[in-house]
């Protein structure tokens, strides 16, 4: 949040050309990417894990914040992918860069372009819904609901605390090191062409989940019941999120389970790229200090090795109907206390 903060006034204060402000838009779309799939990741393992709380979980995207949130989400990743899209071309030909600012624009049109038939299908599912008269839960509740995520948050933070003051004592301190690591400058290298061949992988796979999930069919459409789950030619009888997700990771195709595969693919790929840039945000805030530095990179391998174990365990898992049965009674005790 600290990091979101000093981005948003440092721009302000600069008033920078449309370089800056590209800048920021990234930098900005990228945290509130990152942010997301935290919650995303979590929330979807309980699926498997945990079905009465994923219930809940689906019931709060449901309401009118995080319709106004899903919009918000949507216009984030396609700037943030074609803004990426115009660094890696800048990037691998420096010699064009003179023409860097009418490119931002370029970006600028194309992202517009997009978002314009996009957002007019998403209204649709928005009006559908609200249309039916919808038990929504109130927003008391769903700001109730995001609270589960904030002791999960604060431990990690102390967990990157600690093991950075651990590093700084085993290594002798926040002293400056001398030259520089050949082994770091090899690193480094090889994180900044991941970001580049990573954004051109997760471009087919985000943009073709956002199709599947937020525009041909709403998050709404998650609990309509005896409603097609997209994407697999399957009901959902039961109307619950739990079948809803059970239905695709357990669709087969040749024997392979091609939603789980496409989603591992995903997931992998984007804690990846996404951790790795949040890095690059929070070291940039911390260069002062060796030991919050330390801290931030610790804080973001916690995270990615969270999601990824979180994530994977959920994809290798199986939801039966005795999750299907729970997710049922979350839903009629929701519906109930609505």
């Amino acid at each position: 949040m600290t990091s979101l903060v000093i981005t948003v006034t440092e721009t302000l204060r600069y008033r920078g050309a449309i370089g800056q402000w590209s800048w920021v838009l990234h930098r900005l779309s990228g945290l509130g990417v990152v942010l997301f799939l935290v919650l995303h990741v979590v929330d979807t393992s309980w699926a498997v894990f945990w079905p009465e709380l994923y219930e809940e979980a689906i019931a709060t995207y449901q309401s009118p914040l995080f319709t106004i949130g899903e919009f918000g989400l949507v216009a984030a990743v396609v700037y943030h992918a074609i803004n990426g899209l115009r660094i890696v071309f800048f990037d691998y030909k420096p010699h064009l860069w003179r023409y860097q600012a009418r490119a931002a624009k370029v970006v600028a049109v194309v992202t517009l372009i997009i978002l314009a038939p996009v957002f007019l299908l998403m209204f649709g599912h928005v009006l559908d819904f609200y249309n039916s008269a919808p038990q929504v839960l109130p927003l008391t509740e769903v700001l109730r609901a995001q609270l589960v995520f904030l002791p999960g948050f604060i431990a990690a933070i102390v967990a990157a605390l600690i093991l950075s003051g651990l590093h700084g004592l085993i290594s002798g301190g926040d002293g400056a090191t001398g030259a520089v690591d050949p082994q770091g400058s090899r690193s480094e290298r090889f994180w900044w062409s991941f970001m580049r061949v990573s954004s051109l992988l997760i471009l087919p796979l985000v943009f073709g989940h956002l199709a599947v999930m937020h525009v041909l069919q709403g998050v709404f459409d998650i609990t309509a019941q005896g409603h097609d789950v997209v994407g697999t030619g399957l009901i959902n009888e039961s109307g619950t999120a739990v079948e809803f997700v059970a239905r695709r990771w357990n669709l087969l195709v040749g024997g392979v389970a091609v939603w789980r595969v496409y989603d591992f693919a995903l997931l992998a790929l984007v804690v990846a790229h996404g951790f790795n840039g949040l890095r690059y945000v929070l070291t940039d805030y911390t260069s002062h200090s060796p030991f919050l530095r330390r801290a931030s990179v610790y804080l973001c391998m916690l995270g990615a090795l969270t999601l990824l174990v979180l994530g994977v365990g959920a994809l290798l898992g199986t939801i039966d109907e005795t999750a299907v049965e729970m997710g049922v009674e979350a839903m009629e005790r929701l519906h109930a206390g609505s």
